[in-house]
């Protein structure tokens, strides 16, 4: 299908929000707040606008991703820089259709010309490593709490980016929001009904449980 991949402007947050909130809605929970995890964002220190990325087709957004800086927190002392996918999302009526892994390749392209070593996420494994990812495992890249997550994948930018490379990622605080704040920004947005126990919701407590000690 034809489409454009192009920088989000502030003209298209509204809209953008609204497409973060249908790709999510009941995806990993009840409802969602990745909508309003997109919208607080941009005004984080550690947000990289040039990794704000959407996708237009017939001249309406269906699909967004976004980025902020963190860092590996090395075992040899040292902080490795680099970017944190997610949200990304996609309209559900154009997923399947590569949209997501055409936001993806820009990201990777830009934060490689950018000087970050890796795109580091949590996701689904089944989906993240058709697109040039590994489990952070294989690197021995750990949580912050220092397990290994069957959900933590990691992008090298360039050949051996991360080589000799071990540690924690760890994640900015922009992740850790307030429900409270969350439901009455999606107050704002028409209604949706909330639907408990989808296999996408089943998948994601899977994972999540798919964890073990680093050590």
């Amino acid at each position: 299908m034809n489409r454009e991949i192009r920088r989000e402007r502030p003209a298209d947050y509204r809209e953008t929000e609204n497409v973060t909130r249908e790709a999510f809605w009941n995806h990993y929970s009840p409802g969602c707040t990745e909508h309003y995890i997109l919208h607080v964002m941009r005004d984080c220190p550690a947000f990289v606008p040039e990794l704000d990325y959407v996708a237009v087709h017939e001249g309406r957004i269906v699909g967004n991703v976004v980025c902020v800086k963190t860092i590996i927190q090395g075992d040899d002392g040292k902080d490795y820089d680099v970017v944190s996918l997610g949200p990304i999302s996609v309209l559900p009526e154009y997923q399947s259709k590569g949209i997501g892994g055409a936001l993806i390749e820009a990201t990777r392209r830009t934060a490689r010309e950018l000087g970050f070593r890796a795109i580091v996420l949590y996701g689904d494994p089944d989906y993240y490593t058709r697109h040039g990812f590994v489990a952070a495992e294989q690197l021995g890249i750990r949580t912050a709490d220092n397990m290994y997550a069957a959900a933590h994948c990691v992008c090298e930018l360039y050949e051996n980016a991360l080589s000799g490379v071990t540690g924690r990622y760890i994640e900015d605080t922009i992740y850790e929001i307030d429900e409270a704040d969350a439901a009455r920004f999606d107050a704002t947005f028409p209604p949706k009904e909330k639907v408990s126990g989808t296999p996408s919701q089943q998948r994601f407590e899977e994972l999540v449980g798919m964890r073990k000690n680093a050590f």
